[in-house]
């Protein structure tokens, strides 16, 4: 695949089993005291939380508990909202993600960002994955398609779409544009991806084969993943963070493993919450 290019100078990679080396991998993502206002409204306040690297990590809560702007905080979606605001601290790795000096383009192509309703270009199948790629400096035309064909065989897709790739991807099925998106994500080689509901918008078939896509996908990259959908979130999830609003804020109000957070729960909100009593 492309190479990603460094946010701020020489850094590399770690493979996740370089993390796995000394034992209990280190986070890939340290959230700090983070809090989002829009204007003078908090969307969540004082977020702390570890994300380990290669993990699967659902975010669940009711609608409005700040889970959806917490990702973009990770990749400074954010900076593109007038009026807000964002406070603490994000590291990834040793790179502190909230610094004015950081290259917002290049930590989106490695933090990337999958959204609730397929949002594939009015461009064919192969020109989505082209477009990104050759905007970020891609220019050998057989190491293109090569990473083209690879990124479709991650998703499933090749041997759907290998004999029309220049067919339209709006006339791709909704789950087939989907994973067109996230293979388009994929593309330029990011450490990790965010998807907010990935499935929301798609049916139970095509949800349990985006499902089977995240798992396959764990490891080798880090993922969150916002749902609504705690049945999916057990089936998928190493690891569960729950958001409530409390005081008029989105709050962090527990973290854990996802059997710790589904099947022991040390917070009576999440008890309450994952039985069905809450939300």
């Amino acid at each position: 695949m492309t190479p990603v290019e460094p946010l701020t100078g020489p850094r590399s990679r770690h493979s996740l089993n370089d993390s796995l080396a000394n034992g209990e991998p280190r986070p890939s993502i340290e959230v700090d005291r983070l809090s989002l206002y829009y204007g003078d409204k908090p969307a969540f306040q004082d977020v702390t939380l570890s994300i380990k690297r290669g993990y699967i990590t659902a975010l669940v809560g009711p609608s409005g508990c700040g889970k959806t702007s917490f990702l973009t905080c990770l990749n400074r979606l954010t900076d593109l909202i007038a009026g807000c605001r964002v406070t603490g601290q994000i590291t990834i790795d040793t790179l502190d993600v909230c610094t004015p000096s950081i290259d917002v383009v290049q930590l989106r192509r490695c933090i990337g960002m999958i959204f609730q309703k397929p949002n594939p270009f009015p461009l064919s199948i192969r020109r989505n994955l082209e477009f990104p790629l050759r905007e970020h400096g891609a220019r050998d035309r057989k190491q293109v398609a090569q990473t083209i064909e690879t990124v479709l065989q991650d998703v499933g897709l090749w041997d759907e779409v290998k004999d029309r790739l220049d067919t339209p991807a709006l006339a791709l099925s909704g789950g087939q544009q989907q994973r067109l998106c996230i293979a388009r994500t994929l593309a330029l080689s990011p450490e990790v991806l965010l998807m907010d509901e990935p499935c929301s918008a798609l049916d139970p078939l095509s949800s349990g084969v985006i499902e089977d896509l995240i798992v396959s996908l764990r490891g080798r990259y880090t993922i969150l993943v916002v749902t609504h959908n705690l049945a999916q979130a057990r089936r998928i999830a190493d690891n569960a963070a729950l958001f409530w609003v409390q005081n008029g804020a989105g709050r962090l109000i527990e973290a854990g493993t996802a059997k710790q957070i589904f099947e022991e729960p040390r917070n009576p909100l999440t008890a309450a919450y994952i039985s069905g009593m809450r939300g």
